[in-house]
């Protein structure tokens, strides 16, 4: 396989679809589109992005601001507007007959959307970046998935294996985004002597959603209260979105730790390099701390019919994402009603001083540049091979 594509070739000016719905989604469409255009320089884009893939040439056929889709009370909220996108986007698609058409994540939405576009073009690839959690809850879906997906691109290593057991579409880990980033987590020599420094720095991480804010912020604050009493002063760092900073300061001023509130991703990844140990909710920022090598317990809360549902469905012995990567529950959870203040106060206490608990989570977070192949894997070019390759032979699996 070549690494640009020659000026006769016919799939030099390629026409690709993307639709991306989430900002985590857009920064991926963004390197794909990148790494695509550096070998396919005539390479066009048609679909649905943000800012980032606008930024790379996609003219978008509707705001993704457009579309929340997170979480199912938002979902029933707003299918009218979800399923009018859905067919302006499939509708679209259809009418461009792209070489490829890449799906990006948010599989509320973007399979949809694949689904219509393979009943009416059957001829287009249809890739899906990102894996659904197909290891965690709702297996069957990862056989459904063959009838209108030719490629999944795994972010995370075990994936092709939980397809390839489950009878999903073929799957190829390229790797996570955060492989291309890790030197934002890592800090230098005098960030690294800060980490050991009185009083420590603490990350209070309770989400980036409304909703995941509303649920954690109190009992978070009473947990640093509690760590205060019971450990000694701590300096507190809670990064948030810029459009929840207000609201989030307002919450947080009758702490017993006030804590830093951040908003700008240099200060946010400035106190991941200088933490010690950290408080977060569930999500991706697990594995962020991870590879910045910051021990960290884990909370979560969601409301009970949805915990019920969850209880239900949900196949897997963590929620913890460094934990699923490193197949280990080095990083404790505690969830629900097991989220007291007193509980993740007692558990954060001893990642504070060198103890048992600390070095067993740095041990294994040492492990994860060789299983995520930080350093030395390119996940965005390793998926745009994988859409070129279908583009360049014309063929569907």
């Amino acid at each position: 396989m070549s690494a640009r594509a020659e000026p006769t070739d016919p799939a030099a000016r390629p026409i690709i679809g993307l639709v991306a719905t989430e900002p985590s989604g857009d920064r991926l469409g963004g390197g794909l589109m990148r790494e695509i255009a550096e070998r396919a320089p005539g390479a066009r884009f048609v679909g649905v992005g943000g800012p980032e893939m606008a930024a790379r040439g996609l003219v978008s056929l509707f705001p993704i601001d457009e579309l929340a889709i997170i979480g199912l009370a938002a979902i029933l909220a707003r299918l009218p507007t979800i399923f009018r996108h859905i067919r302006i986007a499939a509708d679209a698609l259809i009418e461009a007959r792209p070489e490829a058409l890449v799906i990006i994540d948010s599989p509320e939405f973007t399979h949809r959307v694949a689904r219509r576009v393979r009943a009416a073009a059957p001829e287009i690839p249809i890739i899906d970046y990102v894996s659904p959690t197909v290891w965690a809850w709702r297996p069957g879906r990862a056989r459904a998935m063959r009838a209108y997906v030719d490629h999944v691109l795994a972010l995370l290593p075990f994936e092709p294996a939980a397809h390839a057991r489950l009878g999903g579409p073929a799957c190829s880990f390229v790797g996570h985004p955060l492989a291309e980033e890790i030197t934002r987590l890592r800090p230098d020599v005098i960030e690294a002597a800060r980490r050991d420094v009185d009083p420590p720095l603490v990350l209070v991480l309770p989400g980036s959603r409304t909703g995941e804010i509303k649920r954690h912020l109190s009992v978070f604050g009473e947990a640093t209260g509690r760590l205060v009493r019971e450990h000694g002063p701590i300096e507190a760092v809670l990064p948030t979105p810029r459009h929840l900073a207000e609201r989030v300061g307002e919450a947080t001023a009758g702490w017993p730790v006030k804590p830093r509130i951040v908003v700008e991703p240099e200060d946010k990844w400035a106190a991941f390099r200088q933490a010690r140990a950290a408080l977060a909710a569930s999500g991706t920022v697990t594995l962020e701390l991870a590879l910045a090598a910051v021990p960290t317990v884990v909370a979560y809360r969601i409301k009970l019919f949805e915990e019920a549902i969850a209880r239900l469905l949900i196949k897997v012995p963590t929620i913890v994402l460094a934990n699923l990567v490193l197949e280990d529950k080095v990083v404790p959870e505690l969830l629900q009603r097991q989220a007291t203040p007193a509980a993740l106060a007692a558990a954060l206490k001893p990642l504070i001083d060198e103890t048992a608990e600390r070095r067993r989570q740095l041990d294994a977070f040492a492990r994860l540049d060789q299983v995520m192949q930080t350093g030395t894997a390119n996940p965005s070019a390793a998926a745009a091979e994988v859409v070129l390759e279908y583009v360049r032979s014309g063929r569907r699996d």
